[in-house]
């Protein structure tokens, strides 16, 4: 029997256990291990509200987890409740699937004023993440301003516009439902370092700005390249710039206006005691396809800035670990015998939630070809790690006791929601009843 661990409960860890099923058989044994009570990592708290199709991925993680070889085992934390290397001891392989849940730092004077938050951050707070339950944002400026050119910084712009009708049917924590209502600006700026045939914003995404009830999304025509310069670009790329070419031709009054601002590098956030403005320098894209600044400056008023602009994976003690990239160091998802990262742990903050898919595989087939090598370690597995947590005092929580959190969040959704999320760990430990 080989006996292996994952930590991390999200898609990463979900579709490595997946693989090592379908590459060892019946001869396997896996723990997916979470700090969390709750599985499922940035499909329940990173993937937005109300994008609830791509959330339905998580009914195949549960039939993962409700194999008779897979176990997951919440509420356990590695590196304070038990260290890599005593995991290293009880199991055959580790496998590192801790995702990159930590925003990266805007990097420049004033971004640790107060209303200066990363995606990451703001994110959890709408999703529920119990880190960022009471993160209270300012919404009750003139403006907010969002730092990136990726889906994320459309995901964080369209929930700021939303109306509160709008979020029907999704699953947006109530708390962070009641805070959005009492907002009051009417302009929210998306800072694209470069021009728009640089963005990794997709086509579906941006084209759910163009449906919102009560905001429109702005592009100046004198930012967008001419159009035959459209044909060099890939398909879907080349989609997303459509949209932006019909937002310029757009001439709406709304209440919240979405404004593109392409070109513009934020150089400090300015403010008496909290942030209050952006200084932004006006860029140009050099031949080797960087932002370069121009010199010329001006402020954008805002009392909320959201750094969407990537993530980290967070260290572990004990584990070799790339500062420059963000993520744990390795080769093709070895890090030392025995030890492997798979996912954004591995690769950094990259590819959609099926880009795991086949990294897990990889993952799975490179623990098997090592232990062939190795042969039968004799290690003991799952019964080793509760013997030491029983032992520790950690409450472990089941993917039954999940399932009871589960049932308890739906139960007390409001009327056309899904469920209704528990934000502390409190909260999800009293609801297994």
């Amino acid at each position: 029997m080989r006996h292996i661990a994952i930590i991390g409960s999200g898609p990463a860890g979900y579709y490595t256990a997946e693989a090592c099923q379908k590459t060892f058989g019946a001869d396997v044994r896996v723990d997916i291990i979470d700090r969390l009570p709750v599985p499922y990592g940035l499909i329940r708290t990173g993937v937005a509200p109300d994008h609830q199709s791509i959330k339905g991925v998580s009914r195949r993680y549960e039939a993962v987890a409700l194999t008779d070889n897979v176990r997951f085992v919440g509420n356990v934390t590695v590196g304070r409740d038990i260290a890599i290397a005593e995991l290293g001891a009880l199991y055959d392989a580790v496998v590192l699937a801790t995702g990159a849940p930590d925003d990266k730092p805007l990097g420049v004077p004033g971004d640790d004023l107060p209303g200066v938050i990363g995606s990451a951050a703001f994110v959890g707070w709408y999703n529920g993440h119990p880190d960022f339950a009471g993160l209270n944002p300012p919404l009750n400026g003139p403006g907010a301003v969002v730092v990136g050119a990726g889906n994320v910084a459309l995901d964080v712009a369209r929930i700021l516009a939303k109306a509160e009708g709008e979020f029907a049917g999704s699953d947006i924590v109530s708390p962070a439902l009641a805070h959005l209502r009492t907002a009051t600006h009417d302009r929210i700026t998306i800072l694209a370092r470069r021009g728009p045939h640089q963005i990794a914003m997709t086509p579906k995404e941006l084209g759910e700005l163009g449906h919102l009830a009560r905001a429109t999304p702005v592009v100046d025509p004198a930012d967008l390249p001419p159009l035959a310069e459209d044909a060099a670009l890939d398909p879907g790329l080349r989609k997303s710039v459509s949209h932006l070419r019909d937002f310029a031709a757009r001439h709406e009054d709304r209440q919240i206006s979405i404004v593109f601002d392409f070109y513009a590098m934020p150089v400090r956030v300015e403010g008496d005691g909290r942030a209050e403005r952006v200084i932004v320098e006006r860029t140009a894209v050099d031949a080797a396809g960087r932002a370069v600044g121009t010199g010329e400056q001006y402020a954008v008023p805002a009392s909320l800035v959201i750094s969407c602009i990537g993530y980290r994976t967070p260290t572990i003690e004990g584990v070799p670990y790339d500062e420059k990239l963000g993520r744990f160091a390795n080769v093709e998802g070895r890090i030392s015998p025995g030890l492997y990262a798979v996912g954004w742990a591995r690769r950094g903050p990259t590819g959609t939630i099926g880009t795991n898919r086949p990294d897990g595989f990889l993952i799975a087939e490179s623990i098997a070809a090592d232990l062939a090598a190795g042969g039968t370690s004799g290690k003991p597995g799952r019964a080793g790690l509760d013997s030491l947590l029983a032992a520790r005092g950690v409450e472990v929580v089941t993917f039954r006791d999940w399932q009871k959190i589960e049932a308890a969040e739906i139960a007390r959704a409001r009327d056309g929601a899904p469920r209704e999320k528990f934000t502390s760990i409190e909260e999800m430990l009293g609801a297994r009843g």
